[in-house]
């Protein structure tokens, strides 16, 4: 799929780097142009390791320049659901993790001035009664166990100070986390990674990862030999390594822009200015842009394609929500491909002495992969700790294969969207 439209449209000139011609050495290698590439090649050149970043395409092209914008404490999982995989003890030093994360997103943004368009605050909403007290009940975990204090639950009439939609009975504010512009983001990394020293090539997909004491990247035009690897191409993982893509599932989501709505217009829909999810296990989510158009997305193809119809399907969703759109103007629709591991943790490793993996980040990939920087970059400098913590995560392959794990899991988010609309 091509890149968002709005985003390219939005997000002023692209940072130019070339192809890699010839062969180079470095002390690490990172394959990947996104969040979890470009953080830790930033993380790793300021200190003071000699880092070279090879990007298929262009830095942001994937899911780091096409995603909903949210920057989000947790995981995919709430908190409860989390303690029920691993304990309460693994749960709050994984929450712990997630804060920093949204936290190093604030000052990667003010230290390196990414003009990224960040605003406050996150709604997750309620549509159903079940929901809501489901949501009280985080609220009162992670303040009593988590020591966290930034969350607040609302009742209908709170919650129109932050949405007015359909279908949304209550909900919880966190004034921890926020949005921006994810194409500016990218570029804003790839820019101060470049400014620390890292040697950065687009236009560069690797063909080969040959592993030994010194790993040698291959791509048509050149090589990379270096002490150490760091892979955080996500979804696209199983064109280099299939034994660790076996734990993830590409997924398309989608994403419309509508047409400028004026200040006015879209402040009635999201006064606060807060990005919103709803609480549904297939959600929508959305926000409002800078320009003032609301970002709504939603959806999901686990073929990785555009599937037919889907403006009319999009169209549909919005509508339920906002009613007032229902004729709104679609001035843009994308879709980009995440990875989802099957407990919706992140999944993080080291294989062969020297080649560290980043993906899974399961939709919270904007504070998650920024965070998954800092952390193998700590790895790779000798204090690993905080790295084990995530790579000893549990995690299965997708059941069926290959083959089968698409239709599987089909089967089985029917199941979870026919319970969404019953209930």
């Amino acid at each position: 799929m091509d890149p968002s439209p709005y985003y390219v449209a939005t997000a002023g000139a692209a940072p130019l780097f070339g192809p890699l011609a010839g062969a180079v050495s470095a002390d690490v290698a990172v394959v990947g142009g996104g969040y979890a590439g470009l953080s830790s090649a930033l993380e790793l050149a300021e200190r003071g390791y000699r880092v070279v970043l090879v990007e298929a395409r262009s830095v942001g092209w994937g899911a780091s320049g096409r995603n909903g914008g949210q920057v989000l404490n947790g995981l995919n999982k709430g908190p409860a659901a989390v303690e029920a995989l691993v304990g309460r003890p693994l749960s709050r030093i994984l929450w712990d993790f997630t804060v920093e994360a949204t936290e190093l997103v604030r000052q990667r943004i003010v230290r390196h001035q990414i003009p990224c368009d960040w605003r406050n605050g996150f709604v997750l909403a309620a549509t159903r009664p079940a929901q809501q007290r489901a949501l009280a009940e985080e609220i009162e975990l992670v303040e009593s166990h988590y020591d966290y204090d930034q969350m607040a639950l609302l009742d209908r009439r709170a919650l129109a100070d932050h949405v007015v939609g359909r279908h949304l009975v209550g909900g919880l504010y966190d004034a921890g986390c926020g949005h921006l512009h994810p194409l500016k983001y990218a570029f804003g990394l790839a820019r101060a990674a470049a400014a620390a020293g890292v040697a950065i090539y687009d236009g560069s997909p690797v063909t080969a990862v040959v592993p030994g004491r010194r790993t040698t990247l291959r791509t048509a035009g050149g090589s990379v030999v270096a002490d150490h690897v760091v892979l955080a191409t996500n979804a696209e993982m199983a064109r280099l390594r299939p034994d660790l893509a076996r734990t993830i599932m590409p997924v398309a989501t989608f994403v419309l822009a509508t047409e400028v709505l004026g200040e006015p217009r879209a402040a009635q829909l999201l006064p606060s200015d807060a990005c919103v999810s709803d609480a549904n296990f297939v959600l929508n989510y959305f926000r409002r842009s800078a320009d003032h158009r609301l970002l709504f997305g939603g959806g999901a193809a686990y073929s990785g394609r555009r599937p037919l119809g889907l403006e009319k399907v999009m169209r549909a969703r919005l509508a339920r929500t906002f009613p007032a759109l229902a004729t709104v103007r679609i001035d843009a629709l994308w879709g980009g491909v995440v990875d989802i591991t099957m407990n919706r943790l992140p999944d993080f490793g080291l294989r062969d002495g020297n080649i560290y993996y980043l993906q899974g980040f399961s939709g919270h990939g904007i504070a998650l992969a920024t965070m998954a920087g800092r952390l193998v970059a700590e790895a790779v400098a000798g204090t690993a700790e905080r790295f084990d913590v995530m790579a000893g995560l549990p995690h299965r392959a997708f059941p069926g294969g290959t083959a089968l794990r698409t239709p599987l899991l089909v089967l089985g988010m029917l199941w979870y969207r026919l319970r969404d609309l019953l209930s």
